[in-house]
């Protein structure tokens, strides 16, 4: 049995009491919200590919030992322009959409134009984000739209463009102890450069008196792209200390070629393209001197989505990933792909992602031409040094097959031992969560007989003292006859069940969510 990844999901404003089975922890009170796509077809049109139905937005609310469900869909321009016509007339990465034959001339040159200089969509169906006091639903575009996090309503919405030149921004932003917020975004050809630019958002504290935080946004740092009208794509970074870790990989966004996809009728994501005799570099950013290092350090082709943590140690900066040989993931998201895979029963092959763990030398002085520079003795990573003086880095493995990782949150930034994951097979779809010792290498696992978990979320313990001392939380799509959806809640040190609650209303596939504690 597989999921049907084209159903159009019904939303569930009014909040539903959950059937709790087992018990839940007392000082558990907060609300998870989770964002993923969930409509797909309207009238006569339909989206190619999964990551572009409209976003749906859902939470589980913890409160004394209760929990409250609701869904809403995020109300954007994006979705009241559809809805009003009755078919999807908003572009989005792997759909083009075409106006009604039945419209004017007129209406057809204005989407014409639209399409040739890209005003993209503000259907935000990634993530959630926090600006200052405020959250938002991110996707990777230049908009984010607000958010009442308790009730899920749509509120204003929002341009980074208004307050600096971005035209693509992560949905992984970092938060640091004192509330501060740090993204990275692409300016494109702006004043005839491409550049990324890492830029931080003060605290809720220093934001509090403004209509939106992004007005205090502040420019960190900003590194040249290495191709004027390709910039690499870019889904995470990682964030430590002392510095930040930027990836420019061989997945390329061609600017000219989008701007013609219309003409041409072929969609934005065509335009993608995955170059593997390009080497991936790594960029080093000094938090401190808000600069990049002097040093280049570069890897072999490969395709990064997510990030899992960061830390420096004995000289070296140390980050971990979730890494593909190409770009085959994107592909397998495809709905015609993703229908032809549940008639016929088999999953189609993909590159199967890793963990993989890389070394950096935070100094290379004194290091010999071909010297392995990495002198940690717990990793089998290196870091070669080459006649031009740059760095060749090469990961160490440490597990296949997982996908979307979260961390104790405490210890972003720090070094870690444990990674939260979902555990993917011969295809993208989760079949179990796992937790990964990253020391002894060892996996426990949780699965269920026709079950989807969701990426797993750690919620830390008061107080708790061992880096796993606190509560799994996924939610998880039930195929069983007669049985229903539910949000599981496991012991994150023993990994066990502790409790289900189970939610009558069908949930959906979404992608990534964020915890929002409450004072009891």
């Amino acid at each position: 049995m597989m999921y049907d990844y084209e159903k159009n999901k019904e939303e569930h404003p009014e909040p539903i009491k959950a059937e709790i089975k087992g018990s839940l922890p007392g000082w558990l009170q907060g609300t998870l919200i989770r964002n993923g796509p969930g409509l797909f077809s309207l009238g006569d049109t339909s989206y190619n590919h999964w990551f572009d139905g409209l976003a749906l937005l859902h939470s589980f609310t913890f409160k004394d030992g209760e929990v409250t469900y609701r869904s809403r869909y995020l109300r954007g321009d994006t979705y009241n322009s559809n809805m009003q016509a009755g078919r999807i007339v908003v572009s989005e990465m792997g759909t083009m959409a075409f106006p009604d034959p039945r419209k004017n001339i007129f209406n057809k040159v204005i989407t014409f134009l639209n399409h040739t200089i890209p005003d993209f969509t503000d259907n935000c169906g990634n993530n959630i984000v926090r600006y200052g006091k405020d959250y938002y639903a991110t996707s990777e575009t230049n908009y984010i739209r607000k958010i009442d996090p308790f009730t899920l309503e749509t509120k204003e919405k929002v341009d980074y463009q208004k307050y600096h030149a971005l035209n693509l921004v992560t949905s992984h932003p970092h938060y640091d102890k004192e509330g501060n917020s740090y993204n990275l975004g692409t300016s494109i050809a702006e004043k005839g450069k491409t550049k990324y630019t890492l830029f931080k958002v003060p605290s809720p504290e220093e934001c509090s008196e403004l209509p939106v935080a992004l007005k205090k946004l502040e420019v960190i740092c900003s590194v040249s792209c290495r191709s004027l009208l390709t910039p690499s794509y870019y889904h995470s970074f990682g964030m430590t200390e002392n510095y930040f870790i930027f990836i420019e990989q061989p997945l390329k966004l061609d600017i000219l070629k989008m701007a013609t996809a219309y003409l041409r009728g072929v969609s934005w994501a065509s335009c993608l393209k995955f170059q593997p005799e390009e080497n991936t570099l790594i960029h080093v950013i000094d938090r401190k001197t808000q600069k990049e290092v002097a040093t280049k350090f570069y890897t072999n082709a490969m395709v990064v989505y997510h990030h899992v943590n960061a830390f420096e140690e004995d000289g070296h900066l140390v980050f971990d990933v979730v890494a593909y040989n190409d770009n085959s993931l994107y592909d397998m998201f495809f709905l015609e792909t993703l229908k032809q895979q549940k008639e016929s029963g088999n999953s189609s092959t993909y590159c199967r992602p890793k963990y993989k763990r890389f070394a950096l030398p935070l100094t290379d002085k004194g290091g010999e031409t071909g010297e392995d520079l990495v002198k940690l003795k717990y990793t089998t990573a290196s870091a070669v040094k080459e006649k031009d003086g740059k760095i060749h880095c090469q990961p160490e493995v440490l597990c296949e097959g997982v996908e979307l990782p979260r961390i104790n949150y405490d210890f972003n930034g720090q070094k870690h031992r444990y990674a939260y994951m979902t555990g993917v097979e011969m295809s993208s779809v989760a079949t179990k969560i796992m937790k990964f010792d990253v020391e002894t290498k060892k996996q426990t696992e949780w699965r269920g007989e026709n079950c989807w978990p969701s990426e797993p979320v750690f919620i830390p313990t008061p107080d708790g003292v061992e880096e796993d001392d606190g509560v799994i939380l996924t939610s998880v799509i039930n195929s069983n006859p007669g049985e229903s959806d539910f949000l599981l809640v496991l012991d994150a040190k023993s990994f066990t069940e502790i409790a289900r609650a189970y939610v009558k209303a069908e949930l959906h596939m979404d992608m990534h969510g964020y915890f929002i504690p409450h004072c009891k």
